[in-house]
């Protein structure tokens, strides 16, 4: 369950200082891309600042919970949102690596074969169900989700930017599943874990869909954002939000005390460490702010490490999770002042 966390990017607190930079119209894009998603989607709104930090962050996203929490739609209401081409493979046991990376066809009349490129070849693909597909499928999608290219019969062909994969999965159902391998999970830049709505936002899902808001009212969302805006975006938070040294070394301490903690198992690694840093420079742009804080490493950081720590047994065996471990960490490690 996400936690509410400090500083949301959909807030507008009364800053320091100014920003170094003028973010305004990230800001607004942002705010447009929300508004033609919550014309379908009601509540989650923190899964959809989390997703605008993902696309900003230019990351693949894990999305976890449990059937009827509108895991697939938020995707689907994303990619709507984007003027750019959509794929969705529905993960099956059956599923072959050739199915989603393509296959080489033989034309007798030239004696040549040809790679023909699969449903991954897009610019967002939306994975429904990942854990249904065996090994051999999940690591079909090691080259393409880290390297952005598929080699195949000695070529290798490059994807077209942005790319992006949004992938769903059940936690409770266990038949007919594959755990992902924990080299895949690295991969995803957030795992967002989505709970039930409240009572309140339960009762205008039920009033929207009374209303004849639903799913099959897609054609209502509207693309606001198209490959070249969303590269001068990425650029923009790329090289316009400052870090402080001492915010570098805030991140990599906790990386280093999750790797040092009795209670896990695992900790993060530097790739972590890197997708904290990148993923809290997105947050902040979100904010308007062309500067890091504690709290923006705080905000992400469930959503950046859970994936990637490993609790100890006996921490299992307590009934405790990883993000009390992650919550403990942050507690541990020093603020910089």
């Amino acid at each position: 369950m996400e936690t509410d966390l400090p500083n949301s990017p959909s807030s507008s607190p009364d800053d320091a200082f100014a920003p170094d930079a003028d973010f305004s119209d990230l800001r607004t894009a942002a705010d447009e891309v929300r508004e033609e998603i919550h014309r379908i989607l009601v509540g989650q709104d923190r899964m959809v600042d989390l997703l605008l930090a993902a696309l900003l962050a230019d990351g693949h996203v894990l999305i976890q919970g449990v059937p009827g929490t509108a895991k697939t739609l938020t995707a689907r209401l994303l990619a709507r949102t984007l003027d750019v081409d959509f794929t969705r493979i529905q993960f099956t046991p059956d599923l072959m690596p050739s199915d989603i990376l393509g296959t080489s066809v033989f034309h007798p009349e030239e004696s040549a074969f040809e790679f023909r490129k699969g449903p991954i070849f897009s610019n967002v693909v939306l994975i429904d169900e990942i854990n249904r597909a065996p090994a051999k499928t999940q690591a079909a999608l090691f080259e393409v989700m880290e390297e952005r290219q598929v080699s195949a019969e000695g070529e290798t062909f490059a994807l077209d930017e942005p790319f992006l994969v949004l992938a769903t999965q059940n936690p409770l159902e266990h038949e007919g599943t594959y755990r992902l391998p924990e080299a895949q999970l690295d991969r995803f830049l957030f795992m967002i874990t989505v709970d039930y709505p409240s009572l309140e936002e339960e009762t205008d899902i039920l009033a929207a869909h009374h209303a004849g808001r639903t799913a099959k009212n897609l054609d209502a969302v509207e693309p606001v954002l198209d490959a070249e805006a969303l590269a001068t975006y990425r650029a923009q938070v790329e090289a316009k939000v400052h870090v402080e040294d001492a915010l570098l070394d805030y991140i990599a301490r906790l990386a280093q005390a999750t790797r040092d903690h009795a209670a896990l198992s695992l900790g993060a690694s530097p790739r972590a460490s890197v997708m904290l840093l990148r993923t809290s420079k997105a947050w902040a742009a979100l904010d308007g702010r062309g500067y890091v804080t504690p709290d923006d490493i705080r905000a992400v950081a469930p959503a950046a490490l859970r994936h990637r720590l490993l609790l100890a047994p006996e921490e299992e065996m307590e009934g405790r999770s990883v993000d009390d471990l992650i919550e403990r960490v942050f507690d541990q490690v020093d603020v910089p002042r």
